[in-house]
């Protein structure tokens, strides 16, 4: 396809995406008014379900399909950048020269190190409870293990880091999310259905159903992922060089 052909095709699609959008606009609720049906039914749904945090009831309930979704563009992501970073073979592992931090940036990476991570995992825990979830949690976590690069050196990231775990890890959290799924056909309900579990008592950990368990899952994987793409890079900075040693 030549350039003039791509452009017209470009232009043709942008022009019904922006006709679709502008009907779609029209149609919206007044700007500032009382009436709001989506968030009105999304609510009365977490409620129904015993889920104390909306946002998670909308991830994990009434669009947990969805966030199937979200989940595979991340490990999809993941993936290409382990296959796109990968040693190439003209290329070597160097060793990694111990690094000079100084002692009031190591003190404060080591005591930080240990209380970001509970809160990564608090986060994660308590994400059909209050705002957080599986997500943010995920990120937390993953990130607060690499202050231990910032506090002493990379040869200690690597201790705390075992990278096959991780990627072993990434990949049982997206599978244990599609088992879920389809425990839920199994039981004759549908496909990420919440009606797997009792619901519970409302504003606590046992609460929501299967919404704690996707979420979860879905922490795992996002805490596992982040940690996998950011060896990569570390990789590539720190270790890996050309074989000229360039």
């Amino acid at each position: 396809m030549n350039p003039r052909a791509r452009l017209w095709l470009v232009a043709i699609g942008g022009a019904g995406l922006a006709a679709l959008l502008a009907a779609a606009c029209l149609r919206l609720p007044r700007f500032g008014g009382g009436h709001h049906p989506y968030g009105d039914r999304a609510v009365r749904a977490a409620l129904s379900r015993h889920t104390a945090n909306t946002i998670a009831s909308v991830n994990f309930d009434q669009r947990a399909f969805d966030t199937m979704g979200e989940m595979a563009i991340l490990f999809a992501a993941v993936l290409g950048c382990v296959v796109l970073l990968r040693q190439a073979r003209d290329e070597h592992r160097g060793r990694p020269r111990p690094a000079e931090v100084a002692a009031p940036v190591r003190r404060y990476a080591l005591a930080v190190l240990p209380v970001a991570l509970v809160t990564g995992l608090y986060v994660v825990a308590h994400g059909q409870l209050s705002p957080g979830g599986g997500f943010q949690g995920g990120v937390v976590a993953a990130t607060a293990l690499h202050l231990m690069y910032l506090g002493a050196d990379y040869a200690a990231l690597e201790r705390v880091r075992p990278l096959e775990a991780f990627e072993a890890g990434d990949a049982l959290a997206a599978s244990a999310y599609l088992v879920l799924g389809l425990a839920g056909v199994l039981a004759g309900t549908g496909f990420l259905a919440n009606a797997l579990l009792p619901y519970g008592t409302f504003n606590t950990l046992s609460s929501a159903g299967t919404v704690p368990l996707l979420n979860a899952a879905i922490g795992m994987e996002v805490a596992c992922a982040v940690v996998v793409l950011l060896a990569r890079f570390l990789d590539q900075a720190v270790e890996i060089e050309e074989e000229s040693g360039k």
